[in-house]
């Protein structure tokens, strides 16, 4: 039974990834980045056009929270999904990343003034 709940959880890691490195790779960044921890936010900030710093925000509790919500509706509104879709990005990564990065979502890089 262990053995099973591990496999499923590794499947969902694969999953998870492989949908991340897809979004980079349509964003124009570096697929391999989803990997690499700090980095892959960086990369997520620069697909949703937001400032370098916002990762100092990530480590601050509960402010992080909030910031990663927002990230992840930029995101979606990156590639031209409303904010419903990017609330399920932040409380649903595992099934909204491989949605958006295997799907026909096509980005569109977002400007900030």
């Amino acid at each position: 039974m262990a053995f099973l709940i591990l496999l499923v959880e590794l499947a969902l890691i694969v999953l998870v990834i492989a949908g991340l490195w897809q979004t980079f790779a349509k964003a124009g960044q570096p697929g391999w980045a989803a990997i690499i921890p700090i980095y892959n936010v960086y990369i997520l900030l620069k697909i949703a056009a937001r400032p370098w710093w916002w990762l100092l925000l990530f480590l601050i509790p509960l402010v992080n929270i909030v910031i990663a919500v927002v990230v992840a509706i930029d995101v979606a509104k990156a590639f031209g999904k409303g904010a419903g879709f990017g609330i399920g990005l932040a409380l649903l990564g595992f099934i909204f990343y491989p949605i958006l990065g295997f799907g026909a979502a096509t980005y569109t890089a977002p400007v900030r003034t």
